[in-house]
């Protein structure tokens, strides 16, 4: 597990990026001589338009049959995360800032992840196949669903979100650069595929640069000068909590199913996972550059993080336990 953590520098530089704005927060603010907020803002558009370059349509052909599983995975990731993270909220009294609270949600309101959820799912020698076509069309499903969800829960906590004006940035930066990536891939998928170390870089270089430009703007404005020190405590405490409940849950429901031991590892990997990559570029989107976003993002930031952890230890335990999926 760790040795895998190791050989991925992404995670140590949002450690390095986060320090450098709580430290130095001038060059990169809105507006700052780095201008790291108009690399946020149009590089949204740019992870989208590689996105849809490299997603291969087939693979959501492969398994589509398999209706039974991807009915689960999809009803954990926008309806069961989102209905215990409203269900908990309330458990905490209100002791979490507005930021951290919405953060919970979005962070529940988000689809899966693709990269981790597919290679988590080969190391414990789980169905591929059905984790391929869950991660995928759950990015999908989520560019339409999760601004709705957000906008419904805003709403019912007394904020607002303009959702006319967000659904046309979605489809501006999102949608347009995500569907004219699957139109050019027949032409640029063999360019793609041959230079995948740079799209990876491209695209972690463009979140990193929301993160260091949310941190930046939130130390400036002082929105982390007022939080208490335990507050860090509580978002992981809440992240494991609002996993381990999710994991848990959906096993119960893939036993109660018989699912086989394959189909029940790609179903919980698949369901309990959510996209840092595709998470910061829509509250880029969604949110726009306030001072709270650093806040709101911070819960998918340890989210992401913990997820890679957990599920690496386990799936080196299921390894042992299912033989390989073909």
């Amino acid at each position: 597990m760790w040795h895998r953590l190791k050989q991925d520098p992404f995670l140590p530089a949002l450690v390095i990026v986060v320090v450098l704005a709580l430290l130095w927060p001038a060059p990169g603010v809105t507006g700052g001589v780095l201008h790291a907020d108009k690399a946020a803002t149009y590089g949204v558009a740019v992870i989208f338009f590689l996105y849809g370059l490299s997603l291969e349509t087939r693979h959501l052909l492969e398994s589509a049959t398999r209706w039974q599983l991807h009915v689960v995975v999809q009803l954990a990731t926008f309806v069961l995360f989102p209905l215990i993270a409203v269900i908990a909220m309330p458990l905490l009294g209100g002791t979490l800032p507005d930021g951290v609270a919405i953060g919970f949600f979005f962070l529940a309101a988000l689809p899966s992840t693709v990269s981790s959820s597919v290679a988590m799912t080969s190391l414990a020698n789980g169905n591929v196949a059905v984790a391929i076509f869950n991660a995928s069309i759950s990015s999908l499903i989520g560019v339409f669903v999760t601004p709705l969800l957000m906008a419904w829960y805003l709403h019912a906590t007394g904020g607002g979100m303009a959702l006319g004006e967000v659904i046309l940035k979605l489809v501006v930066m999102v949608i347009l650069p995500l569907g004219a990536g699957q139109i050019l891939r027949p032409l640029l998928a063999k360019t793609v595929h041959r230079h995948k170390s740079l799209v990876k870089t491209v695209d972690r270089a463009v979140i990193l640069a929301i993160v260091y430009n949310s941190f930046c703007d939130s130390v400036a404005a002082g929105v982390w000068s007022g939080q208490s020190p335990l507050l860090l405590v509580e978002i992981v405490a809440g992240v494991l909590v609002l996993f381990f409940a999710v994991y848990g849950i959906v096993g119960l429901v893939c036993r109660l199913a018989g699912f086989n031991l394959a189909d029940t590892i790609a179903v919980q990997f698949c369901a309990s996972k959510k996209s840092l990559a595709t998470g910061l570029p829509m509250a880029r989107v969604m949110f726009g550059a306030v001072p709270e976003l650093s806040l709101i993002i911070t819960p998918i930031m340890i989210y992401h993080f913990l997820q890679l952890v957990i599920i690496s230890v386990i799936a080196n335990r299921k390894a042992h336990l299912a033989p390989p999926s073909r």
